[in-house]
């Protein structure tokens, strides 16, 4: 079970991605590739949805949770595993610990959507809550870890995480022959990392975007600054993108990203609603940012075939954005 465990950023090496598919192939989906001759006209670009609503527990990132779940040594594995999240990862970690039969302490914000905990739950996640800050959620973790001493796997910020989301974009070069852009939204930066490792190695051509909320904008203040900015507590509807970038993330986002594109909340409710009521599919808030963006910046795109990662589809759906 125990193989090669890059370090860092720098260390992981497109094997990783290989023994990573290997590795969690028994516990996700290879979720499906939906097209829409509607948003092809709208955008003018023909546009593959690599559709992660579709994956285990929801979410893309029960991809980079298993490879870290399924990497640990039996010694590690007994203490079990925790993190700190929003979401989506605590369910991801939940699910993949559940399937090793491992324990999972998750530290999410109480703000966090009802449907979000109550998944961390029924996967056999055991929640603390902590205030909707970064520094907050640093404290509360501080102190679960040391009274478990489990492994933490940072959302995004763990190799092991990125080697994981690299799987996706691996498998949509071979679902989507002759992309020449891929686009996925932005938050910590694990999906867009995991790209970028991915389409680096196997797909040197393929120009990578990455798209965020314009008022969780810091990535893209990074990427123009040329260092991390961190913001501490962002207000977006795109709930899963409110988090910085790390250093293990900015290492793939400031060497092999394009460009980051930014929607405002109207414009990214607008292409969540567009989405549910052309493509008949449930996505989040985070995973229509591309869309937005794509829209907003039709010239960038127009005559192209764009990969555009939906990330999850894990909604609250007594509150959706555009129910006032």
């Amino acid at each position: 079970m125990l193989d090669h465990q890059p370090q860092t950023a720098a260390d992981l090496t497109i094997g990783d991605v290989r023994a990573a598919r290997e590795r969690i192939a028994p516990y996700i989906h290879r979720t499906p590739v939906l097209t829409s001759s509607f948003l092809n006209e709208l955008t003018g670009a023909q546009l593959f949805f690599k559709c992660e609503n579709f994956q285990k527990a929801g979410a893309f990132k029960v991809r980079g949770a298993s490879n870290a779940v399924f990497g640990l040594s039996d010694e590690q594995a007994a203490r079990g595993v925790a993190t700190h999240s929003s979401g989506n990862h605590a369910l991801s970690l939940s699910y993949a610990a559940g399937r090793r039969g491992i324990p999972c302490h998750v530290v999410m914000p109480r703000t966090a959507p009802q449907a979000k905990k109550d998944a961390v739950r029924g996967y056999g996640g055991i929640i603390t809550e902590c205030e909707p800050s970064t520094t907050s959620r640093e404290e509360v973790f501080a102190r679960v870890q040391e009274e478990t001493g489990a492994e933490f796997v940072h959302p995004y910020n763990d190799p092991r995480v990125i080697a994981g989301q690299a799987t996706c974009s691996a498998e949509l070069i071979e679902q989507v022959e002759g992309l020449e852009a891929v686009i996925a939204p932005i938050g910590g930066g694990g999906m867009v990392s995991g790209t970028c490792l991915t389409l680096s190695n196997l797909a040197p051509d393929v120009k990578i975007y990455a798209a965020e909320p314009e008022q969780a904008d810091d990535a893209y203040r990074s990427f123009k600054a040329g260092h991390i900015i961190a913001d501490d507590a962002p207000n977006t509807v795109a709930d899963g993108l409110k988090v910085p970038l790390k250093e293990n993330t900015w290492h793939f986002v400031s060497r092999n990203v394009t460009d980051i594109l930014t929607a405002s909340e109207e414009e990214i409710i607008d292409a969540m609603k567009l989405t549910w009521a052309r493509m008949k599919i449930v996505i989040e808030a985070s995973c229509a940012v591309p869309l937005a963006t794509i829209l907003k910046n039709r010239d960038v795109f127009a005559g192209k075939r764009v990969g555009v990662i939906i990330t999850g589809g894990n909604v609250d759906l007594d509150k959706l954005p555009w129910i006032k």
